[in-house]
Formats: C-alpha cells, structure tokens, sequence
C-alpha cells in the first residue's frame, strides 16, 4: 500500500491477498468497504470500493472510480477512471467498465471503449497535464513532473495508511 500524500481507508473484514497494490495520492484517496476481497494482483488506485465487493485476480480499478455494493469485478476486469459501477453489476473476465455509468465492454471494442474512455482524460485528472496534439507526446513533461513524487514516495515520506475503519 502507498498512500504517497493521501489516505487509504479500509472497512470491517476486508481481505487483501498478496501481491495487491493500492495507491492513493492527495486528489485520489481509496476507500474500499466491509467485507470486501481484493484478490491476487489486483491494482487499485484512488478508488472506492463499495460494500460486499469482489475484485477478482488481476484486476485493475482506476482514479476516481466508484464500485458499487455487491459488485463483481471479475479476473483481469478493468474500470477505468471517472467510472461509476452500479450497485450489483459484474464485470465478466477481462472486459473493461467505462464511463458514468458504466458502460462493460469486451476488450476487442478498442474503438468504442476509447470513444468513451477520451473524454474522462486520464492525462489530466492523473497527471494534471493536458493531452497534447497529434504528432506530440505528454512522456517527457509527464517524466518530469512525476518522477520526484515517485522519488519521495520511495523514500518513505509524503503518506499514511489508515489503520481505522471509515
């Protein structure tokens, strides 16, 4: 767990198996709920996570991101940042959750999925930077700004971890 400049909060009866990773940052804090099981490998960041929740082996949950009580997110699931999962939904093997709410896809609907997933501007709400034009990248600014945070992080200073329940 990394809370960088942030908190992550964990409820009553949360299982966390090995090798998960939450990440929580000032803007993007996790909170994930009671009886909740984040399987092998699964990699949140600046998530909540409703009640009763499973989230499977694999999967990934990103900035911003609202899963709902009683929801499945099943192996290698992805939902994208800015994301609302309602209430009682699943999220099939390897499919990818965008949008608010929620449209699941399967991963072969690259076009639709980014049709969707442009708008929630990952580079901007993450990084705070804005997606550059056609022929340019974000990779070096992003570098830049980025790597000392990482470098502080590493290091030990600038977070906590919550050991209350919410």
């Amino acid at each position: 767990m990394s809370a960088e400049d942030g908190s992550i909060v964990l409820g009553h009866d949360c299982i966390v198996m090995e090798n998960a990773v939450i990440k929580a940052s000032k803007r993007a804090p996790v909170r994930i709920g009671d009886h909740v099981l984040v399987g092998p490998r699964a990699y949140l960041s600046g998530c909540t996570i409703e009640d009763f929740v499973f989230l499977a082996t694999g999967i990934t949950v990103f900035n911003h991101a609202v899963v709902g009580i009683r929801s499945e997110i099943r192996v290698n699931g992805v939902v994208h940042l800015r994301t609302i999962v309602p209430a009682d939904t699943t999220v099939p093997i390897g499919w990818v959750a965008v949008g608010d709410p929620a449209a699941i896809l399967p991963p072969n609907a690259h076009h639709r999925i980014w049709d969707l997933q442009e708008p929630l501007d990952f580079p901007k709400v993450v990084f705070g930077q804005e997606r550059p034009g056609p022929g340019k990248t974000i990779m070096p600014e992003l570098t830049r700004r980025y790597a000392p945070r990482a470098a502080r992080a590493r290091h030990g200073r600038g977070g906590r971890v919550a050991d209350t329940v919410a």
